[in-house]
């Protein structure tokens, strides 16, 4: 059996979610809750990829994220994931770091919206992931188009990210906002699709609350887990 390593933390909440879809997955392609699959947690501090970030010094990111990578392999992972969109900014950095695979949320979103069929998504998530072209760039490079919110709803939705759902405060006011910024969106982006490029979204946001196909992007990187488990 294959051993995962998760780099978590990034934050909490969604780590929390992350082992509990994975030990849960796993068990539905066993068809077994008496199996479970062997891996390892390496909790980092979400605080430190934000300051990274804003202050530009993403040598001292790719170092980070890259060393908590390095011990997941160091202490016996034969595959390693970073639980969380923001840090796939210098996912490629990282991955050069190590010596055994590394799944990209990236790459495995981008894949789903290709097989779904889907030509023009909304981006949500931190103001990091929305603000920078790591996400974006497989969509424009097959010639789908990827919006993001206004200037003024990227701060919002950032703020209401990292000061309630990052420390597990869902609050329905905001989901209400937020609900309202999205159909905004799908009604001037003719959007068919909405990426929750963020690991907390999916706390506050489920398939039911729009009339466009959901990419929750970490059921997609769990999936993907669980198929590289089994490889």
């Amino acid at each position: 059996m294959k051993r995962a390593g998760i780099v978590g933390g990034l934050g909490p909440e969604s780590t929390v979610d992350y082992y509990q879809s994975f030990i849960h997955m796993y068990q539905e392609n066993v068809s077994s809750n008496k199996v479970l699959p062997e891996l390892f947690i390496n909790s980092i501090n979400m605080y430190n990829i934000f300051h990274y970030i804003s202050e530009n010094q993403m040598d001292e990111l790719v170092n980070y994220v890259g060393g908590a990578a390095q011990k997941l392999e160091e202490i016996g992972a034969d595959f390693v994931i970073i639980a969380a969109n923001t840090p796939h900014i210098v996912f490629d950095e990282v991955r050069e770091q190590v010596n055994v695979p590394m799944i990209s949320i990236v790459e495995a979103t981008y894949a789903k919206a290709d097989e779904r069929g889907l030509q023009n998504v909304g981006l949500l998530g931190t103001k990091f992931t929305m603000e920078h072209d790591f996400f974006k760039k497989p969509f424009l490079a097959s010639d789908k188009k990827i919006v993001v919110p206004t200037e003024h709803e990227q701060a919002f939705l950032h703020e209401k990210i990292v000061d309630e759902l990052e420390n597990g405060i869902v609050k329905q006011d905001t989901k209400d906002a937020f609900l309202k910024i999205i159909n905004r969106m799908i009604g001037e982006e003719n959007l068919d699709g909405l990426i929750l490029g963020c690991t907390e979204l999916p706390m506050i946001l489920n398939k039911d609350d729009v009339d466009v196909a959901l990419l929750d992007t970490m059921e997609i990187h769990v999936d993907k887990m669980v198929e590289q488990v089994f490889e």
